[in-house]
């Protein structure tokens, strides 16, 4: 009643070769839930497969199992079903190879392709003995290579000898035609029949006419039977060859049917995915009945109706467990009935439906219908009694986990008695939990199903203004049957129609006219709805785009204040390097104004840099004071390891150092090792000189990785590394700074030229780093 078994047909019109296609053939429904959902799998592996790869395909397998039972029987095999079963060999080896290299992708398909047992001697021995066109060939075995050479010595021989007794002047006077021919395996010459007496020999033939006869020479008689005698060696040799390899496909019985027969399952897993290719069909999640099994079809279409199908969304089992569907004549309410059952059968059997992957479908232990409407099924007689006999065969076998397909439900008998016999049916379904789906035209049905829980209206809706069906099926509103309109499109005369209107009770009409209005304006709220989301997702995308406009601009403020202050840190460490310069020229001029000038001018820069101006903008909505403990440059503070007070020349935040002046001694310091006792004042105070006990160092390292720093942490860093080096007494260290722009190299270099601890410095060596390094010595 639902075609299955057309679908069947169809999903076989994908298959490859015979044994695929009887396997599809022979699909049916399961009920075991882990089979059907490895079986959706692999048909969704199938899919994957035909996406990466969309031409392939299982290659020229044929079905060769009766063949290798037939050999395994002792039966020897004809050379042209030997090449058969190499051919198939090859396919089903190459078929595993292939899918071998997708097994992580195809982790299922793999698992069935694995089983397949490769028999690489068979193919070769085929190979070595059988031509793709069937004959034997010579190097089949050695002595077939020395029977065949002297057959074709030995032929070579008598044809001479024929010919040379064709071409004699007696030959020419008695012979028919100067040829040599063969007949029953003897080679002959055709004679005159009045010249027969004249060549001695045997008469192996006559022609029809009786004018010819062929005859042996008894002079090529030996000869003859020498070549027939070895023949039959050679018959018996072919023989032998193809016994052995018979046997040999035969003692492989198992292996080789084994493999043809994962093939096919492959085979019909692979049509599968190419049905799904070309019907957008999908695998729908399963529901095993753990609890409440709920049917959810998303967007389905009937899968016999192709592009003409109106999709269908509803969901059963979860709010409701029936549903009653009504609407016009002709529109649709069998389909849609046919729709979920045979949906669900193809998913019990392992096929993908055309509906959207988000549908559910439960494992549903029968399906039972009765659709009594001889549309595209087998005719069947509708009864009354016809109908209430399948009535009585489902309530009979439905469990809480069936699902119950009724068309037409209480027809073929009087309305009254009919709709209470509906509703009582609908009632024991509903009570034992059993899915069920109805069509009906009677009224009282779409009341009952209105105030019944449990029970839900559906329809299938009816454009007002063509008159015409829309095959669209709408959940929770009943629907009206139209039946007159119906009738005025199909042709009946507008004066019929008319009268029949006039008889309808005034109650009847305003219930279809009261429908006809709900419809229509559920069609004006659904328009509006999907108006109203438009507006709303443009509107969100655009409150997105000014989002990412903002975070862009703010970034990109980030990033112009950045390179800013990458520029005046640049500067700022062209001054330092003059301080330096100044403090060498200092020791030779014993001059001071050119470091104080250097000074002033670097301490004017990194003022600017301290300015608000310089900071990047804080992100709205957090809050948080200033630290009003922060060390800033001119600031006094106590070292806490000596006790000392010292004056704050430079702070880097990022590094978490401190350039300090305790008297004549300058030191950089981690901000941890440093307490500040005032702010800043206007005009630094020196510190008191006194000795300075400098406490016991860490283990300091052999090299100083500078890469990725910023050109303001440098020189901290560096400075601090080359006193940590000279207090560990250590007489040469490496600084890598990498090779990048170049930039961290030339202040690195430009510090070591002027610092007072250098004593010389180089690039590194091959292995030290080449000019991405610097090797100072100490």
């Amino acid at each position: 009643m639902l075609e299955f078994p057309r679908v069947k047909e169809i999903l076989a019109g994908y298959t490859s070769f015979s044994l695929s296609r009887e396997m599809a053939m022979k699909l049916q429904p399961l009920t075991d839930y882990e089979r059907i959902s490895l079986l959706l799998k692999q048909s969704g592996e199938a899919r994957r497969l035909l996406s990466l790869e969309p031409y392939f395909s299982i290659g020229g397998i044929t079905d060769v199992r009766e063949a290798v039972r037939l050999a395994a029987r002792d039966k020897v095999l004809e050379p042209q079903r030997l090449v058969e079963i190499q051919s198939a060999l090859v396919a089903i080896r190459e078929l595993r190879r292939n899918l071998g290299k997708l097994s992580k992708e195809l982790p299922l398909l793999w698992s069935i392709a694995e089983g397949i047992v490769e028999q690489r001697q068979i193919e070769k021995n085929i190979g070595d003995c059988i031509a793709p066109s069937g004959e034997l060939l010579d190097t089949a075995s050695p002595r077939l290579i020395e029977l065949r050479q002297r057959m074709r010595d030995v032929r070579e021989h008598l044809v001479k000898k024929l010919e040379a007794i064709v071409r004699s002047s007696k030959g020419e006077k008695i012979v028919q035609e100067p040829i040599v021919t063969e007949r029953e395996g003897r080679y002959v010459i055709p004679l005159k029949i009045e010249s027969r007496k004249e060549l001695k020999g045997i008469v192996h033939d006559m022609s029809n006419t009786g004018a010819t006869v062929f005859v042996e020479p008894w002079a090529t008689v030996e000869l003859g039977n020498e070549l027939r005698e070895l023949v039959l060696e050679e018959k018996r040799e072919v023989e032998r060859i193809l016994k052995d390899l018979s046997a040999e496909v035969g003692a492989h019985e198992a292996e080789i049917c084994a493999g043809i027969e994962l093939a096919a399952e492959l085979d019909v897993a692979l049509a599968k995915g190419k049905y799904a290719r070309v019907v957008r069909a999908t695998e729908p999640s399963l529901d095993a009945f753990d609890g409440k099994g709920v049917l959810k079809l998303a967007e389905a279409r009937h899968p016999l109706l192709g592009v003409k199908a109106v999709p269908l969304s509803v969901e059963l089992g979860k709010d409701f467990s029936g549903l009653v569907i009504t609407g016009p004549n002709t529109g649709g309410k069998t389909v849609a009935l046919k729709t979920a059952g045979l949906l669900s059968l193809m998913t019990q059997a392992g096929i993908p439906i055309p509906a959207l992957p988000e549908s559910s479908i439960p494992v549903f232990d029968g399906i039972f219908a009765d659709i009594g409407d001889e549309q595209n099924i087998e005719q069947t007689l509708s009864t009354f009694s016809w109908h209430i006999s399948n009535i009585v065969r489902i309530i009979k076998n439905t469990t809480r986990k069936s699902l119950v397909l009724l068309d037409e439900l209480g027809t073929s008998t009087d309305p009254a008695e009919g709709s209470a016999l509906a509703r009582s049916i609908l009632l024991h379904f509903l009570s034992q939990g059993t899915m069920t789906v109805a069509t009906t035209h009677y009224g009282d049905l779409k009341a009952f199903a209105h105030t019944t829980p449990g029970l839900q209206n559906a329809s299938l809706d009816f454009d007002p203004v063509t008159l015409t069906p829309t095959y669209r099926l709408r959940v929770g509103i009943p629907g009206g049957s139209n039946a007159l309109a119906t009738a005025l499109r199909l042709g009946i005369a507008p004066g019929i129609v008319s009268k029949a209107r006039e008889m309808l009770s005034g109650g009847s009409l305003e219930l279809e006219q009261m429908l006809a209005d709900v419809m229509t304006e559920k069609l004006k709220a659904e328009s509006l709805s999907k108006d109203l989301e438009k507006r709303l997702g443009e509107v969100e995308l655009r409150k997105a785009e000014l989002d990412n406009e903002a975070r862009r601009l703010m970034e990109r403020e980030r990033q112009v204040i950045q390179d800013m202050r990458d520029k005046v840190l640049r500067e700022a460490a062209d001054l330092q390097r003059e301080i330096r310069e100044a403090l060498s020229g200092l020791r030779k001029e014993k001059s001071k104004e050119r470091i104080e000038q250097a000074k002033k001018s670097l301490a004017a820069v990194q003022e600017k840099l301290k300015g608000e101006s310089w900071r990047p903008k804080p992100q709205i909505g957090r809050a948080g004071a200033a630290d009003d403990g922060r060390i800033a440059v001119g600031d006094t503070v106590l070292l806490k390891d000596a006790d000392v007070r010292a004056t704050v020349l430079s702070v880097s935040e990022e590094s978490g150092q401190v350039e300090v002046q305790a008297g004549q001694t300058r030191l950089t310091l981690s901000l941890d090792n440093v307490v500040k006792i005032q702010s800043s004042p206007k005009v630094a105070l020196p510190a008191p000189v006194r000795a300075v006990s400098r406490p016991s160092r860490r283990a300091v390292p052999m090299e100083l990785d500078l890469r990725g720093k910023h050109a303001d942490e440098v020189e901290p860093l560096l400075d601090s590394y080359l006193n940590d080096a000279s207090l560990a007494n250590m007489s040469e260290v490496r600084i890598v700074h990498g090779f990048g722009t170049g930039t961290v190299r030339a202040i690195v270099r430009d510090l070591l030229a002027s610092h007072p601890l250098v004593k010389a410095f180089r690039s590194g060596g091959r292995n030290e780093g080449g000019d991405g390094a610097t090797v100072v010595s100490l």
